[in-house]
């Protein structure tokens, strides 16, 4: 496994989700910066077998960075567990479900389940606790995400205002943790939320064949995401 490296980016980088080897090829052929290994008929974060993740890997070859989601593990014992057999497949980052009610030191096992390679993902439907964003830099942990929990159709800004975005990048920001916003996104989505300078904006659904997440990933549209971020970066540079 490559070593991580994250200086802040001109603007936001772009996270796909994929669920085989094949969808990780076309994404990273289509100019995905991340490729996120994720089973779309799961739930927001459903994992894939880990053999299906190492596939993965080894396609994408350490061409773009890769993450793969360890799901949303049934108590705090299993969590680590989950979180340190994902990591074994050799993905740069792994994902896993937090919460406010999980104690520091059940964080902290699980961050050095995946030592300098976890993310937190907190959902929006629930009460947005700015405090876990400190909570999980001091446990370990390297980024911290924004997801919708319901993928039914509603959107990360049909739950959270602006105000509530930006504060979090904000905190993460401070706190030195990777920071994502992700959630039923679209294409058009891009410039309101990149300009609260997240590190990733993640897309699943949005990026799908006729919008369903269960779909195959439809190369028009990851294209179109793509220049949709590129494009933010000539303004910026104007």
């Amino acid at each position: 496994m490559r070593p991580v490296s994250e200086p802040t980016p001109p603007r936001p980088r772009l996270l796909v989700s994929v669920r085989d080897a094949d969808e990780a090829a076309l994404a990273c052929a289509s100019g995905a910066d991340l490729v996120d290994a994720k089973d779309p008929a799961n739930g927001a974060l459903g994992a894939l077998p880990v053999e299906v993740v190492r596939a993965i890997v080894a396609r994408v070859g350490g061409r773009v960075t890769t993450s793969a989601v360890a799901g949303e593990p049934d108590g705090d014992e299993a969590l680590a567990a989950c979180v340190s057999a994902m990591a074994g497949t050799g993905v740069d980052y792994v994902k896993v479900a937090v919460s406010a009610e999980q104690s520091d030191a059940v964080l902290a096992t699980a961050a050095e389940a995946a030592r300098d390679r976890l993310v937190g993902v907190l959902f929006a439907e629930d009460e947005l606790a700015l405090d876990m964003v400190p909570r999980l830099a001091a446990s370990g942990f390297r980024g911290a995400m924004i997801d919708t929990r319901a993928k039914t159709g509603r959107r990360l800004s049909d739950l959270l205002a602006p105000d509530r975005l930006a504060a979090f990048v904000a905190a993460c920001r401070s706190h030195g943790l990777i920071s994502g916003l992700a959630g039923s996104l679209r294409v058009e989505d891009v410039p309101a939320l990149a300009a609260h300078e997240p590190g990733y904006l993640g897309f699943r659904g949005g990026l799908c064949q006729d919008g369903d997440r269960r779909n195959a990933l439809d190369p028009v549209r990851v294209s179109a995401a793509v220049q949709a971020l590129r494009a933010l970066g000539r303004r910026d540079a104007a």
